[in-house]
């Protein structure tokens, strides 16, 4: 938007903070957002069996999926961004990519099916990452040309600076809660699920074997 169209605006009647109106988006669109395809792909895994095709390698993959894009909001809400926290958002988002070619590498290779819903509710998940990654690199602009240049100059670049206006206990405690509801709970279960049955497998083979050795003693 050029100068005279915000002139225009503000002429008009109507005001824009285009920095606390990102910053709303953030902590009450896009975050709160990012749990419900955290729940479709969850159930999908489910629908799927994933516990009697890829199993616990997958579900180990999903929770690393979720610790790569975790820390890095955790560390978002607690401290000032600057070029630490930065660099940890890119390089976490970096991981976070790898991880997801992973992820659906291992599936295909375990012959669970990844229907298109599936593979559509991954697209999400993938580019959610990038959308507030770059809605705080222009908030921060600052910060991004201090991270270009090393920090130089910047006695607090490379530390971790408690955020000067702490978010609310009421909003920590209501995020923290859908983690555990939407995040925690539904993939502590597959995890749970697919542990289960591997030793069900592994009990019944072992049991197979042990029989099979008694017939041939006979």
């Amino acid at each position: 938007m050029s100068r005279d169209q915000a002139a225009e605006i503000t002429r008009s009647g109507v005001t824009v903070d285009v920095g606390d109106a990102t910053v709303r988006y953030l902590l009450y669109g896009l975050l709160p957002s990012w749990f419900v395809p955290g729940v479709a792909d969850w159930w999908m895994h489910r629908r799927t069996r994933i516990e009697e095709t890829a199993g616990v390698r997958e579900s180990l993959i999903h929770s690393l999926m979720m610790t790569e894009v975790g820390i890095p909001i955790a560390l978002t809400l607690r401290y000032e961004v600057n070029p630490l926290l930065l660099s940890v958002q890119l390089g976490a988002t970096a991981a976070h990519e790898a991880t997801a070619l992973w992820d659906v590498r291992t599936a295909v290779a375990s012959d669970r099916e990844v229907r298109p819903v599936e593979q559509h509710i991954h697209s999400f998940l993938e580019s959610l990452p990038f959308g507030g990654l770059s809605a705080l690199m222009c908030l921060h602009a600052d910060q991004v040309r201090s991270l270009l240049r090393g920090g130089r100059g910047d006695p607090d670049a490379w530390r971790l600076v408690p955020r000067r206006r702490p978010l609310s206990r009421g909003y920590l405690a209501g995020i923290g809660v859908a983690i555990g509801a939407c995040v925690l709970l539904p993939y502590g279960e597959e995890l749970w699920r697919c542990v289960r049955a591997r030793r069900r497998d592994k009990k019944r083979s072992t049991s197979d074997e042990a029989h099979f050795r008694a017939t041939e003693g006979r």
